[in-house]
């Protein structure tokens, strides 16, 4: 009996054209962290998720993220509140911004 040689002698994973998301974990897992930690704190103060609710959101945060910066400016590494850094809040709120944006680009290419 001759053995046919098989069509893929790999396996096949067609995802070359997706996000590399194990270069994020794998690159930077204490400042991805810190971050969480940053949320932590915001969902015990508030409520899990509530930033994606707060009005004017997007300027709030913008706002908020500049105080974080500046604060690193002026020689500060941790939120004196929290106990975090401040470029752990900071990066929370770029990101909170990130993804209020997102959304909404979404939002309007759905409507059209």
């Amino acid at each position: 009996m001759i053995k046919q040689p098989a069509l893929h002698p790999v396996g096949l994973k067609f995802d070359s054209d997706k996000p590399r998301l194990d270069l994020l974990f794998d690159g930077m897992p204490h400042a991805l962290e810190e971050v969480a930690r940053v949320m932590t704190f915001g969902a015990a103060k508030y409520a899990d998720h509530s930033w994606q609710r707060v009005e004017n959101g997007y300027t709030r945060y913008l706002a908020a993220s500049i105080r974080h910066a500046l604060a690193v400016s002026r020689g500060e590494t941790h939120d004196a509140e929290s106990g975090l850094h401040h470029l752990a809040h900071e990066a929370c709120c770029v990101l909170f911004r990130l993804e209020l944006a997102l959304a909404a680009l979404r939002e309007k290419e759905a409507a059209q």
